[in-house]
């Protein structure tokens, strides 16, 4: 009698551990625009069965299955059209799932007991390949260095590194935000050794060779104070001829030239009045009036 109750007891203790109230928790990782499937782990589900679907902190009811009917609550919110849940195991699948879909997803299976599941999932944006540029500013003709940075832009929850060959020389990471990273190295102009930008997150990572001999030449320095003094040389004298001639307009527009008053001799930006002298004549007793040439 007693090794029977000792039976019973065993066997409920191993019941409630399969279907009793467990809360089992699962991290997923998951690339935006990709499909990831929550399983149940249950082989196949029995008409009595009941699955149930729930998301966010407030758990909100988004799929289910009872007594073998499928229900799909997604309509008018972030699921709508992306929600798949298997007739047979009742795991669920999200398609095509973003960035809004990342949290708690919690699962209830009642089958004589219940059991909760709780799946964790994260979604990340894809990974840009990072840009190895030349850091023209640190640009010196003395010095043996060739200044380079790497970038990415508008990334989260990510890290840049600079690696010589396997070896971590340096990295930056961002957690939350989206933002720009950019990454500096230093590397001698005739260094034979291979180097790589590396940008990554927990599933996923984009890689940038670095060809030393196409961004770090040792005529770099001399070509960028090469193309400013050239354009200095080509500047400076427009300059010059703008305000001498700028000048000029001003000075004749303010005192018109009162020598020679042929047409063709005569530049003026507005009318000019001038009186023509009068020509030696009789005077009469009676007053005249002598109108003089408009020359415009």
């Amino acid at each position: 009698m007693i090794h029977s109750a000792s039976f019973f007891g065993l066997f409920f203790m191993l019941l409630n551990g399969v279907f009793g109230d467990t809360d089992e928790v699962k991290s997923v990782s998951v690339l935006e625009g990709d499909s990831v499937t929550l399983n149940t782990d249950v082989t196949e589900i029995q008409r009595d069965d009941h699955i149930l679907w729930m998301f966010g902190p407030q758990e909100v009811r988004i799929a289910e299955i009872h007594r073998q009917n499928i229900y799909i609550d997604a309509t008018g919110t972030i699921f709508e059209k992306i929600l798949q849940i298997d007739s047979q195991t009742g795991s669920l699948t999200i398609r095509n799932i973003r960035s809004e879909h990342t949290g708690l997803y919690k699962l209830q299976i009642i089958r004589r007991g219940t059991l909760y599941k709780r799946f964790i999932v994260t979604v990340y944006a894809r990974l840009p390949v990072p840009a190895i540029t030349q850091d023209s500013s640190q640009c010196s003709s003395s010095s043996s260095n060739c200044s380079l940075v790497c970038s990415a832009v508008n990334v989260s929850h990510v890290t840049l590194s600079w690696y010589k060959g396997n070896s971590l020389l340096s990295s930056i990471s961002v957690s939350d935000l989206s933002i720009s990273l950019s990454l500096p190295l230093e590397v001698e102009y005739q260094d034979k050794n291979t180097y790589s930008c590396v940008i990554n997150n927990p599933i996923r990572n984009q890689t940038k060779h670095l060809n030393i001999t196409q961004l770090c030449q040792t005529h770099t320095c001399a070509d960028h104070r090469s193309s400013f003094m050239m354009a200095v040389a080509f500047i400076v004298p427009l300059v010059v001829i703008a305000v001498v001639a700028g000048l000029i307009y001003r000075r004749n527009c303010k005192q018109p030239n009162k020598g020679n008053t042929r047409n063709e001799e005569m530049h003026y930006a507005e009318p000019a009045f001038c009186t023509r002298p009068l020509q030696s004549m009789a005077v009469f007793t009676e007053d005249r009036t002598v109108y003089s040439t408009v020359v415009i």
